[in-house]
């Protein structure tokens, strides 16, 4: 087959069953087209595939296929961020705002992709540095969101935030979370930011269950830096988590800076991919409240 995707990458838990037989079905269906078809050499499944370091498919593949849900998407996405290996989801998990693909239309999405018909939309990634006293430095990535949290139950956190240097509030809470437009309708969303169209260059910066009802979430270009440093009080400790997953403690010595990366993720959606349907079907939306049954 003439394609701009000869080369294919698998991605998903396929120890899973609801992920193991699209996983299957979509692989057979690749192979039938002629494509060659990458997996890691850790998947278990029976299928005639090439295997190779998980590390190592992106470099090789000219699509990504993530099979699961955002969880899955956020996986490809970090192994994706070097390499710029554009991403199509197929959503086997619960929300799937990331996987928008359906089991039933994704032999048929799959045949489009390999025909040329499909969009690409890029997203905005976060680069977050934690910076140490002595100048030692991590640098991590995130698609979503770069979380601070407190670390013990029933004590509050204290910090500050800068804007690009610019002293923005001093904060008591649970944390804080900064988000990108694709992290708008994920842990951002259930603290109360606004949804961010993934079109936009912006991050958002919610307060998580802020001590003072005055502290609200804000919108700011995606060109600013946000700097957030934990204050000085009894029993205070914090952590990072990107993504969700753990990036390191921090402690009021250090400096959490976070920014818009240099890179940016590809991903790959059906002609019929609509932004306001997925709200729409996820949160309920345009329903009219009058027609609901006891």
């Amino acid at each position: 087959m003439n394609t701009q995707f000869p080369t294919i990458a698998i991605l998903g838990r396929h120890e899973d069953s609801r992920v193991a037989e699209p996983m299957r079905a979509v692989t057979e269906h690749l192979t039938k087209a002629g494509i060659k078809v990458l997996a890691s050499t850790r998947m278990k499944l029976d299928l005639s595939v090439t295997r190779m370091d998980e590390a190592d498919l992106c470099e090789r593949a000219d699509l990504v296929i993530a099979i699961g849900g955002d969880g899955t998407m956020l996986h490809a996405s970090r192994l994706a961020r070097e390499s710029g290996t554009p991403i199509l989801g197929i959503n086997r998990g619960r929300l799937g705002f990331l996987a928008d693909v359906t089991p039933d239309e994704m032999v048929a999405t799959v045949e489009q992709v390999l025909h040329g018909d499909y969009t690409r939309d890029t997203r905005m990634l976060l680069k977050a540095r934690l910076i140490q006293e002595n100048g030692e430095e991590s640098v991590a990535y995130a698609l979503n969101d770069v979380v601070l949290k407190r670390r013990e139950t029933g004590r509050m956190v204290d910090f500050s935030t800068r804007v690009d240097g610019a002293f923005a509030n001093t904060h008591s809470g649970d944390g804080l979370i900064v988000a990108t437009p694709t992290g708008s309708t994920a842990y951002s969303l259930s603290c109360g930011g606004p949804i961010i169209a993934p079109q936009l260059d912006a991050l958002v910066i919610v307060p998580v269950c802020p001590h003072t009802l005055t502290d609200r979430p804000v919108v700011v270009p995606a060109s600013q830096s946000i700097e957030v440093v934990l204050l000085e009080r009894d029993g205070t400790t914090a952590s990072i988590t990107i993504d969700g997953r753990p990036m390191g403690r921090i402690k009021p010595v250090d400096r959490l800076v976070i920014s818009a990366a240099d890179q940016r993720i590809t991903l790959v959606h059906p002609l019929s991919y609509d932004f306001y349907e997925i709200l729409r079907s996820k949160l309920f939306w345009g329903r009219d409240s009058r027609n609901r049954q006891n």
